[in-house]
Formats: C-alpha cells, structure tokens, sequence
C-alpha cells in the first residue's frame, strides 16, 4: 500500500503549473522550484522538484515511466 500525501492534487498542479509561469523570472529553475515551495508552503523544495519531474514523465517530456516513481 502507498503512503498517503500530505499535498492534495490540485495543490501538486497549481505548484508544477506555477513553476512554469515563473520560470522566465528566476536565474534558474531551482529558484523557481524554491520560490514557489515557500509561496505554497511546501515543506522542501526538492518535494516541489519531485512532482515537477513526475510531471514531465507523465507528459512524456522526460524518459521513464510509473516504476520510476
């Protein structure tokens, strides 16, 4: 059985879509990453990270699959 999330969905979402849309703001997008975590209240960025690379499997912007979860 899975851990259950402390994050619901939709917070997982906004927090990825977010990232995008400030990207072009920040000198990186670790900045981003750590900008967004602390505006949403995210416990670490790298959570923030974790999802955004979830994401960019799921969307096929990035090799893997769900075993690499």
């Amino acid at each position: 059985m899975g851990r259950v999330s402390k994050y619901p969905d939709e917070l997982r979402e906004r927090a990825v879509r977010m990232v995008a849309e400030v990207r072009p703001q920040y000198p990186s997008q670790w900045a981003a990453i750590t900008a967004v975590a602390g505006m949403l209240g995210i416990g670490t960025p790298e959570t923030l990270r974790t999802w955004i690379r979830r994401s960019e499997v799921d969307t096929g912007q990035r090799p893997g699959d769900d075993a690499d979860r």
